[in-house]
């Protein structure tokens, strides 16, 4: 059997049958791999998402024979992956940025200056938003970007994450209200020092 033989069949039906014939398995990285890319790109940017795209496949293939079959959809358990994997690279950033201040800053070469400044000013559009993002709790950040960006139901979130679907409905109140608040006090100090 081909992979264009299982283009009609659901999720857990080329998952099952890609235990036996593991090339089948590439139906699912055809339907889904666009959509993690995409999560995986506004979480990472698209560099890093490259390389977590690929992880979050080679773990899925890896797992497949665990994949529950009760399942219609796999991307709710490739958006689980991909998450477990982003928290895992921000854990690692987090680590290795607490030791580059342990150790302090690197000496200030020619041309520092402008290389900051262009940096800056690439990064001015959004960064109030990322502020806000950054601001959360990784765990109501996780479920606010499955539900906004990526367009899952409470449903998917849940088995995504593996939490009840009460547990994704509180989290995202949480973001939504902490996401509100973070840009507006933002736009308050704005509006304060631009009529000062």
């Amino acid at each position: 059997m081909t992979p264009e033989d299982t283009e009609a069949d659901g999720d857990a039906s080329v998952i099952a049958r890609s235990r036996q014939e593991p090339s089948l398995f590439a139906v699912i990285f055809d339907r889904h791999a666009r959509h993690i890319h995409r999560y995986l790109v506004r979480r990472l940017g698209p560099t890093a998402a490259d390389d977590v795209l690929a992880d979050t496949f080679l773990i899925a293939f890896g797992k497949r024979a665990k994949f529950d079959l009760t399942r219609p959809d796999a991307r709710p358990w490739l958006y689980g992956i991909a998450t477990n994997l982003v928290s895992r690279r921000w854990r690692a950033e987090v680590r290795e940025l607490k030791l580059r201040l342990a150790v302090g800053p690197p000496a200030v070469d020619d041309g520092h200056a402008d290389r900051v400044a262009d940096r800056v000013s690439a990064q001015a559009l959004g960064a109030d938003l990322d502020r806000a993002l950054a601001a959360l709790r990784p765990r109501e950040r996780d479920v606010l970007l499955l539900v906004a960006a990526e367009g899952l139901g409470y449903q998917e979130v849940a088995e995504a994450l593996g939490i009840p679907v009460g547990t994704v409905k509180s989290r995202l109140n949480r973001a939504r209200t902490r996401v509100r608040a973070e840009l507006g006090a933002l736009d308050l100090v704005k509006e304060t020092f631009s009529h000062g």
